[in-house]
């Protein structure tokens, strides 16, 4: 399930506003719910960034990340988790992909998962 969980009204005002104009932009309804956030429980590190721990890049991360913690709190983990799962915008992963610390071909490969050959 996907859904945005907002720990305040500001971030539920926010949520709805960016559904509202993603809706108007795609022309259909988006189904991603926006519900108050409760108690949260971070997943077990091997629940982690799937994407990622599941591609060739996972070597090359762990040697960036050597310790679950760093790993689970990398922000280039989880770009590249995103990027992998076919989500971001290929301008923006364009940008960011010079950030993350990669090799060439892993840049390649984030790129190509983004649709950018």
């Amino acid at each position: 399930m996907s859904a945005v969980f907002a720990g305040s009204e500001e971030q539920t005002r926010a949520a709805t506003a960016s559904k509202d104009r993603l809706e108007k932009r795609l022309g259909s309804k988006v189904r991603t719910p926006i519900l108050p956030l409760g108690i949260f429980t971070m997943a077990e590190d091997y629940h982690q960034k799937y994407y990622l721990r599941n591609s060739p890049l996972m070597k090359e991360f762990r040697a960036l990340y050597p310790g679950d913690k760093e790993f689970r709190e990398s922000t280039a983990a989880a770009r590249a988790n995103g990027f992998l799962a076919g989500d971001g915008d290929p301008d923006f992963a364009k940008a960011e992909i010079e950030k993350l610390g990669l090799s060439e071909s892993s840049k390649a490969q984030l790129l190509r998962a983004v649709g950018i050959r």
